[in-house]
């Protein structure tokens, strides 16, 4: 029997097999059905089905912007199912949870009623609880508890920011007026 370093664990959680079980399964699930949003939404949106055109146009974008994130879409759904490749994974979840949260933004903004918002607004949840649940041979190997910070290594960055901001806005360039 392998001994743990004291950090492997602390790091290691101590779960009965029903729990471990029901996690799985519950990682699977919401893995599953956000795998199958990302390719659904990916053919819909490469083959300009009528329903994601009329989305796309009724949202103000052009047509060719379901070219754009449909390509990606299939990929990303590939990355979340695949064993390995952990950080490619990262940035999977990552463009669904830009996907699905900017799909619910754009709605809420194009003045869609509040109901328009509930499924990408799930499958944003989903996507965020299948990154959570997800096993430790999914995760990166690197990843280890945040190391302590001294406050400066947040207030420098943004001051840096902010005064970005500043700059940006005093700097806007003038459009001409639309006649």
């Amino acid at each position: 029997m392998a001994t743990l370093t004291p950090s492997e664990a602390q790091a290691t959680p101590v779960r009965g097999p029903w729990l471990t079980r029901t996690l799985s399964i519950a990682y699977w699930t919401f893995t599953l059905i956000v795998a199958m949003e990302l390719v659904f939404g990916s053919m819909w949106m490469l083959l300009q089905s009528g329903g994601a055109r009329w989305v796309m146009t009724h949202l103000g974008y052009p047509l060719y912007v379901n070219y754009i994130i449909g390509i990606w879409k299939l990929p990303g759904a590939v990355a979340l199912l695949v064993p390995r490749l952990e950080r490619i994974k990262e940035w999977a979840y990552a463009g669904a949870v830009f996907n699905f949260s900017g799909a619910a933004a754009s709605h809420l903004l194009a003045g869609d009623r509040p109901g328009k918002l509930v499924a990408p607004l799930m499958l944003t949840a989903m996507v965020l609880a299948s990154w959570a649940l997800r096993p430790p041979d999914r995760r990166l190997v690197g990843a280890r508890p945040p190391a302590r910070l001294r406050a400066v290594a947040w207030i420098v960055p943004l001051v840096i920011v902010g005064l970005f901001v500043v700059i940006a806005l005093l700097t806007l360039p003038s459009a001409p007026s639309p006649r």
